[in-house]
């Protein structure tokens, strides 16, 4: 088997200029599966080797070495080039790799705010009615309550907003356009922003919903550092930034019994899987109230 193997090692050194870090790791990896194999039969031999070995070896890997699915997947990657060099010089006839799919690396989970903090930065900011406080304000509960992302609430104007049906029109990804419902307490806080822009710049035309002092369409950097700053004061997470915000407000649907299908729907997903990460984001959560709160945890 080590034969097989050095030509390969030496065919990605001569011929496809790998580093010789880069062959020393494919080394590394077919040495593991070759001992995993020998483990299960002192005959093994390349040829001999079936899709259910190889099966058998990822389980062994993600089970007993507890390793990330990122690096069986590197692993299996080492096995797949050796399996093709294999089959293109001719010493195997059938390549076992090709009946077997690599292991879902696991999704990070999305970070957000909880409702008793936002509730509690909500009331913070609600002290400064100035135009850049009641501006700034605005910014979080537009992303908190509506769920939409920067791009979208920059791409804002006064047209966007119908306040008779509570409403907002956002262009999302690839330029579809979708509907957003908002409450009463959007809607005194929209009223309140446009009144106090009005005051400070006067009665114009603005090219943006959210503007600067200067009555220039506020920016990306402007935006994320409004968010960063205030999250800065009710949270520790080490992401604070807009679309933390859009993660908290799918998560706060989904605890107060809102459908995924609907949450999907708002946040302008085409898929419902995506929308499906904030069922695993509520479930962390009811884990840890269950260690908080049971008296046998």
């Amino acid at each position: 088997m080590e034969l097989w193997t050095d030509s390969f090692l030496e065919y990605l050194g001569a011929e496809r200029n790998y580093s010789s870090a880069t062959i020393e790791s494919y080394a590394k990896d077919l040495s593991m599966f070759q001992e995993f194999l020998e483990e299960q039969n002192p005959d093994s031999s390349w040829t001999a080797v079936e899709a259910e070995d190889v099966r058998e070896w990822v389980i062994y890997l993600l089970d007993e070495r507890k390793m990330e699915a990122s690096s069986v997947n590197r692993r299996l990657s080492a096995l797949r080039s050796f399996y093709k060099y294999l089959r293109r010089v001719g010493l195997v006839n059938i390549n076992p790799m090709e009946k077997v799919v690599a292991p879902k690396k696991k999704r990070p989970l999305p970070y957000f705010v909880r409702e008793s903090e936002m509730d509690r930065l909500l009331e913070l900011t609600a002290e400064d009615r100035s135009f850049k406080g009641v501006r700034d304000r605005l910014v979080l509960m537009m992303f908190y309550e509506t769920g939409i992302r920067r791009a979208e609430l920059l791409g804002m104007t006064d047209a966007s907003v119908d306040l008779i049906a509570k409403q907002i029109k956002v262009t999302g990804k690839r330029n579809k356009q979708r509907i957003v419902p908002f409450g009463k307490e959007l809607e005194s806080e929209i009223c309140a922003y446009r009144m106090a822009r009005e005051e400070t710049l006067g009665r114009q035309a603005f090219p943006a919903l959210f503007v600067t002092d200067e009555g220039t369409p506020m920016n990306e950097t402007q935006v994320s550092k409004i968010v960063k700053d205030n999250l800065s004061k009710v949270t520790t997470i080490k992401k604070r930034s807009p679309h933390v915000l859009r993660h908290s407000f799918a998560t706060a649907m989904l605890n107060n019994h809102a459908d995924l299908t609907s949450i999907q729907k708002l946040l302008g997903h085409e898929s419902v899987a995506t929308t499906e990460i904030y069922t695993h984001v509520s479930f962390e959560e009811l884990k840890s109230e269950y260690k908080n709160a049971h008296p046998r945890k």
